[in-house]
Formats: structure tokens, C-alpha cells, sequence
């Protein structure tokens, strides 16, 4: 028996702010996080990129000794996001810790903080390096460390999905925990992801020449999402986590509801590991549609995956206008925040859901002159007042891999 899923409580830690109300100001007054990047006397001088959507909002902890110990920055971000998720959701710490509730969360590469730490350890020549190297230096760093320290924190006992599928890992762990609950696998379901300040990723994407180098004087002017002078994506941080549970279960305990979630679908393109694939893209947006049981047609916003970069861009738009023509408005969250890696699919649709709540389209920023490539799709470029009810959600990843989220304003 299929159930009614819905979304009750959602919270991030981002480069435009930390409260719902911060960061949807932030995004109708077109306020962009991407900043400078900071010294690192390793990577640093090394890259061409010079720009990060970085969270300087300093953040207070209050975790116990007995929680940090097991933790790297990534935990930190998911941890706290959590935290707050569930000050906000009101579950019963009885419901919490019953088995009921599960968790769909993860990262990139664990913490490459730690990571680079323990690399030091062992190449640093003082001594047996493998003997200055502790458990909970793995636990911090391992892939599932998010996942596992969220459940840990909280005496969550229920099933545990840790995606690590690099840009696809939040919207992938908002699917999988939709299926989770939609089948009865559980209740409810805590789901998202997270990754930290690092520039091992900008180094990946520097040497692909796929990071933008031509405003590293002038970081608010990019990335620039379907611009005509866009010239690559810029790496971010953050975290973003949604609580996910039946609408039965969610009316009984009067929470409220933030929106439906009524499809999703993931597929591969089973090819280059690295180029985009329009075909491919528009097989997982059409397999969405039909896992939502909707036509084109009912879509009123995409919120595109749109990484700036040359290709990426194009591909994506490609693929949206061979499902949806030009009727849905598009918008690019990214051009905000960069590109958060992991974090980016639960973020983007944190920011969606402002958008259905308010209903305002947040524009894509720094989209001065489209691309004529990418013309034939709805671009959206200043703030527009529009009854939302459908909204898609997509996000690509290296691999081959793609995701397609489908949102609905929540009718009884």
C-alpha cells in the first residue's frame, strides 16, 4: 500500500544564512554568498579559482564531548542541522528513539579535514605514522561519518541510507527516504547532506578546467547559470536536512506541512563518467514525471541543476525543453550559493519550498545575457509573484548519475 508523503520541518546551514526567513531575503534581494577563497597554504597557490560560497556565519555548538569526539567538520554542519530539524518538527523523543524513524543522509568524501590530517600522519616522517592514527580518526572521516553521527546524537535506531553519489548525495537521500515512507519501510525519515569547507574538490574541478577563474576579483558576479559569459561552476558548503513522514502520521500529531512530495526518480546515463548527456537527463525527468503520475504540462517551476559550466548548462537545458517545451519557469539556485557538492539537491529544495510557501520565483542571479544555447527554455531573471503548485527539483552528478524530485503545494 502506498502512503502519502509529505515534508514537516527542514533546516539548513548555507553561504546566504542559517533561518528561513534570513535566506529568502537574502534571495529576493539577490544577496550572493560566493566569497573569496581562504588561505590554504597547500592547495592555495596552486589553483586558478579564487572564489567559495563559504559560510561565515559563525555557528555555536552545544554538543557533548562524548558526541565531538567521533565528529569532523562535516558532522558538525549535518549535526547541527538536525538539531535544529528536529527543535522545529516536534517529534516525541519516544517516536524518535522507536525505530520509526530513519535516516537518508551524506557527503562527498566524509571529511577530507580529517582526511588530510591522517595523510600527514603517515608522510610526515616522525616516526611509524600508522601508530599516530586513531579510531575516531576514521569515524570522522569515513563516507557514512554524517549519517552515523546524526543517528548517534539523537538515539535514532531506525534504517540508516548513507548516499554518496557526489552531486546527486542530498537529492538521492530526499528519494530514497520518499520511498522509505511512501512503501512503509518507516514512518518517517530524516534526510539530507552536508560537506565542509576544503578546496580538495575546487582542486578536482580546477584541474578539469570546469571552476570559474574570470571574476575572482569580483566573487558576487559568479557562477553565472546559463549566462552568456559564464566560465564554470564555484565549489560551496553547507548542509540542508528535511524531515519527511506520512501525511497520516503528520495530521495526527498536527505538525505542519510544508509540501507533498509526490515523485522521484534516479537513473544513470550509462556513459562518460564526466560529460553530461541531454538523453540521458531527460530519461530521469520523464521517469519522475511518471513517478509522480503527472504530465509536463503540470510542472510550474524547475529548479535546475545548472552548475555554470559551458556544457552542463546547455545539456540541462536541452533536456528540459525536449520534456517541457517552454512552459515551466526555470531558475538556478546556484548562482547564490555556488555549488554546495552533496548538500546542493537538499538545499535547492529547502530554497523550493520558499518558494511555494511564498509564492515568489527567486531568480537566477547574474543571468545577464543568455546564452542563446540555453534560450529555449523560461529563464527566470528578476523576482516574479506566482501561485506555484508543482515544482520540480533536478540534480546531476560525475557518473553519469541524475535525479529528479517532484514537489507539490500540500492540498488536504
Amino acid at each position: 500500500m502506498e502512503r502519502r508523503v509529505v515534508i514537516t520541518a527542514e533546516a539548513c546551514i548555507c553561504p546566504i544564512g542559517r533561518s528561513a526567513e534570513q535566506i529568502a531575503d537574502n534571495l529576493l534581494r539577490g544577496v550572493s554568498g560566493v566569497r573569496p577563497l581562504r588561505e590554504d597554504p597547500v592547495l592555495g597557490p596552486y589553483l586558478h579559482s579564487r572564489v567559495f560560497g563559504t559560510v561565515d556565519e559563525p555557528i555555536e555548538y552545544d554538543f557533548a564531548r562524548q558526541h565531538r569526539k567521533t565528529m569532523g567538520p562535516v558532522s558538525y554542519y549535518a549535526c547541527q542541522a538536525v538539531k535544529e530539524l528536529l527543535e522545529r518538527a516536534g517529534l516525541e523523543p519516544d517516536f524518535i528513539r522507536s525505530g520509526r524513524l530513519g535516516v537518508a543522509f551524506g557527503s562527498i568524501h566524509g571529511s577530507p579535514t580529517v582526511q588530510r590530517e591522517v595523510y600527514s600522519k603517515l608522510l610526515d616522517g616522525e616516526g611509524p605514522g600508522p601508530k599516530r592514527i586513531g579510531a575516531a580518526d576514521y569515524l570522522k572521516s569515513m563516507v557514512h561519518t554524517t549519517a552515523v553521527n546524526i543517528t548517534r546524537m539523537f538515539g535514532i535506531t531506525g534504517r540508516v541510507i548513507s548516499s554518496c553519489t557526489a552531486c546527486t548525495t542530498g537529492s538521492q537521500s530526499i528519494g530514497f527516504g520518499y520511498e522509505a515512507v511512501k512503501y512503509g519501510l518507516q514512518d518517517a525519515m530524516i534526510c539530507g547532506a552536508a560537506d565542509e569547507y576544503d578546496l580538495t574538490t575546487v582542486a578536482v574541478f580546477d584541474n578539469l578546467l570546469a571552476c570559474s577563474t574570470a571574476f575572482n576579483d569580483e566573487p558576487h558576479r559568479t557562477p553565472r547559470p546559463f549566462d552568456a559569459r559564464r566560465d564554470g561552476l564555484v565549489v560551496g558548503e553547507g548542509a540542508g536536512a528535511v524531515l519527511l513522514e506520512t501525511l497520516d502520521g503528520a495530521r495526527s500529531r498536527g505538525a505542519t506541512i510544508l509540501a507533498e512530495l509526490i515523485g522521484f526518480a534516479c537513473g544513470n546515463n550509462g556513459g562518460d563518467l564526466i560529460l553530461p548527456n541531454a538523453e540521458g537527463v531527460e530519461a530521469t525527468i520523464r521517469a519522475g514525471l511518471d513517478n509522480a503520475r503527472i504530465a509536463p504540462g503540470e510542472v510550474d517551476l524547475v529548479s535546475a541543476h545548472a552548475t555554470a559550466t559551458r556544457m552542463g548548462d546547455v545539456v540541462e537545458a536541452q533536456a528540459m525543453h525536449a520534456v517541457y517545451g517552454d512552459r515551466p519557469w526555470v531558475t538556478a539556485l546556484k548562482s547564490y550559493v555556488g555549488h554546495t557538492m552533496s548538500a546542493c539537491g537538499a538545499l535547492e529544495t529547502i530554497f523550493t519550498l520558499y518558494m511555494l510557501e511564498r509564492g515568489i520565483i527567486y531568480p537566477t542571479l547574474n543571468l545577464e545575457e543568455v546564452d542563446p544555447r540555453c534560450a529555449m527554455i523560461r529563464h527566470v531573471r528578476e523576482p516574479i509573484e506566482a501561485e506555484l503548485d508543482t515544482v520540480a527539483v533536478q540534480s546531476f552528478a560525475f557518473g553519469g548519475v541524475n535525479t529528479c524530485l517532484l514537489l507539490r503545494r500540500f492540498a488536504p
